[in-house]
C-alpha cells in the first residue's frame, strides 16, 4: 500500500496491464548478499545489518537454483559482489529487479558500463583524465574475418596517436579490472609488442601520470566517500598504505567532490574511484569498481569497518523505502 492506503502502480509499456506491487511478492524486511570467493566482507555485512535490528530487517547469504522467469526474488534489497564474473547470477538480477527488488548495484548499467565512455563522461564533467584513445582489436575477435573490419582506418595514423598520448603510457582493456592485461610502455616499439600480445581484447591506451600521490576512495550511496591512500606500485597485499600521512584538506575536498560527480553521473551506490595525483593535480584513472575489494586482510582494519558500516547502513535504508513506481522500459533501466 501507498503511504496514504492507495496501492503503487508500476508502470508498463503501452498496451498492457499496469503491474501493482500486490502482484509483486517481495518480503520485504529480508536483504540478501551474493558473492564468490571472498571471505570476510560477505559474513561481516550480514553480521552487521542483523546486529542493527532496524525494524525487524534481515540479512542472509543468498541460495539460488534454477530461476523461473518473472518470478520475485523475495528480498527487497540484493547486495551484488560477483556477477560480473558469472552470467547466471546477472541474468538472475536482472529478473529480481523487474520484479521489484533493489540491487546495489543496478545490473542493468553495470553491464553496459564501460571505461572508455566513463573517461569520456568524467571528462564532460569537468574531472581530470589523462589523454586516451580507443583502440581496435589487435586480432579480430571470434566469429570475425577482414570482410568485418571494411569500415576501420587501417593503417591507423599512429604519429597523430603519439603525439597526443605521449610516453610513457599504459595500454589496458577498454573495460576490465584486476589490472590484468596492463602493459607500462615507453616508447612505440613495446607499444606494438603489447599490443600483439592484446589479443581480440578492445584496448585504450592512455598517458600514464607520474604520481606522486595516490588514492583509492570507496564511495556509498552516492553520498558517502572515504579516502584512502594506496600505492598501485606496492605488491597487491600491500597496496593499501595503513600508515600514511594526513590527507591535505583542500585535496581531500577535490577528492571527494569528484567522486561524487563521477558516481551519481554513473548511478552506482557502491563504487572506488582512484586518483593518481601529479602536480596537485588528481587524475581520475579507474572509477568501474562496482565489486570494490573490501577484504579485511588487503585494506586494514579501520577501512574494512568503514565500508562494513556504510554498506550495510545504505542497504537497510533501501530495504526500509517502498518499492518506487518502475516505469518498465530499457532506458529508464540504463
Amino acid at each position: 500500500m501507498g503511504a496514504h492506503g492507495s496501492e503503487i502502480l508500476l508502470i508498463a509499456p503501452e498496451h498492457t496491464k499496469p503491474l501493482r506491487l500486490s502482484d509483486i511478492l517481495i518480503e520485504v524486511h529480508k536483504i540478501g548478499i551474493i558473492y564468490g570467493m571472498e571471505n570476510t566482507f560477505p559474513g561481516a555485512l550480514v553480521d552487521r545489518i542483523n546486529s542493527m535490528r532496524a525494524d525487524g530487517i534481515t540479512a542472509e547469504h543468498l541460495r539460488i537454483g534454477g530461476i523461473k522467469m518473472a518470478e520475485p526474488s523475495g528480498y527487497r534489497v540484493i547486495v551484488d559482489r560477483i556477477s560480473h564474473d558469472i552470467a547466471f547470477y546477472r541474468a538472475y538480477l536482472k529478473n529480481a529487479a523487474l520484479n521489484g527488488t533493489t540491487i546495489i548495484n543496478n545490473p542493468f548499467w553495470w553491464g553496459a558500463d564501460d571505461k572508455f565512455f566513463n573517461y569520456a563522461l568524467a571528462s564532460k564533467l569537468g574531472v581530470a583524465i589523462p589523454p586516451t584513445v580507443l583502440l581496435p582489436h589487435k586480432e579480430h575477435p571470434p566469429g570475425t574475418t577482414s570482410q568485418s573490419m571494411r569500415n576501420l582506418i587501417y593503417p591507423l595514423n599512429w604519429e597523430e596517436i603519439f603525439d597526443y598520448i605521449g610516453f610513457p603510457a599504459f595500454l589496458k582493456p577498454y573495460s576490465g579490472g584486476g589490472w590484468k592485461s596492463v602493459y607500462k610502455v615507453h616508447n612505440p616499439e613495446e607499444l606494438f609488442r603489447a599490443y600483439d600480445e592484446s589479443g581480440d581484447l578492445c584496448m585504450t591506451l592512455q598517458r600514464a601520470v607520474d604520481f606522486d600521490d595516490y588514492f583509492r576512495c570507496y564511495v556509498v550511496g552516492q553520498q558517502k566517500v572515504h579516502v584512502m591512500r594506496y600505492d598501485p606500485r606496492r605488491p597487491h597485499a600491500h597496496r593499501y598504505v595503513l600508515d600514511g600521512p594526513p590527507v591535505d584538506p583542500a585535496m581531500h575536498a577535490r577528492l571527494v567532490d569528484d567522486c561524487l560527480k563521477l558516481c551519481r553521473a554513473l548511478g552506482y551506490d557502491l563504487n572506488t574511484v582512484e586518483f593518481a595525483v601529479e602536480e596537485g593535480t588528481p587524475y581520475a584513472i579507474d572509477f568501474l569498481n562496482p565489486a570494490p575489494d573490501a577484504d579485511y586482510h588487503s585494506v586494514g582494519p579501520a577501512n574494512f569497518e568503514w565500508i562494513v558500516d556504510a554498506v550495510a547502513e545504505f542497504a537497510v535504508e533501501q530495504a526500509l523505502k517502498p518499492p518506487s513506481g518502475l516505469e518498465m522500459r530499457w532506458q529508464h533501466f540504463l
